[in-house]
């Protein structure tokens, strides 16, 4: 299975609005299963094969509810080729 790139922003509803909190126990979930991955302001990428990320994509969802979101909503973005498309490919040009 090619090497694909998985974006995805999770939305939680939390009472009291402390969002920031419960989006880093998603991220930690990103951070612990040892694929490449980048945080941006508004959504994580990962790199790695579907079935794979999509799992981590569930796991992330958990542990915003685990953390406290009565609700989670989650936008993901899948970059698919037949031949495997990486992180490096897009952005490599504009990194130092």
């Amino acid at each position: 299975m090619p090497v694909i790139n998985v974006s995805f922003q999770v939305l939680p509803q939390v009472p009291g609005g402390d969002i920031y909190g419960v989006v880093d126990k998603a991220i930690a979930v990103v951070q612990r299963s040892g694929v490449p991955y980048e945080v941006g302001p508004m959504e994580t990428t990962m790199e790695g094969e579907l079935d794979e990320l999509l799992e981590i994509v569930k796991k992330a969802q958990q542990a915003c509810v685990d953390a406290g979101a009565r609700r989670v909503v989650t936008l993901v973005k899948i970059d698919y080729a037949p031949q495997g498309v990486t992180m490096a490919e897009k952005v490599g040009k504009y990194r130092g």
